[in-house]
């Protein structure tokens, strides 16, 4: 069973506050495919916080350029 914290999704903004990036930078990298999205019905992004918490460790190094 998988817990509620792995299924929670993040908006771009609480992303990329975890990253200290910009939410379009976040974007970016979805549309780059360096990080999955799911689109809400309202056809807003939305972030497995689990990906996201994968994302941040494989990238600690990534700077706002990127």
């Amino acid at each position: 069973m998988k817990s509620s914290n792995e299924d929670a999704l993040l908006t771009p903004a609480e992303v990329a506050k975890k990253f200290r990036v910009d939410p379009k930078t976040v974007t970016r990298w979805a549309k780059a495919g360096k990080l999955s999205s799911i689109r809400t019905l309202g056809g807003h992004r939305r972030y497995r916080a689990a990906e996201v918490e994968r994302f941040l460790q494989d990238n600690q190094h990534i700077d706002a350029d990127r």
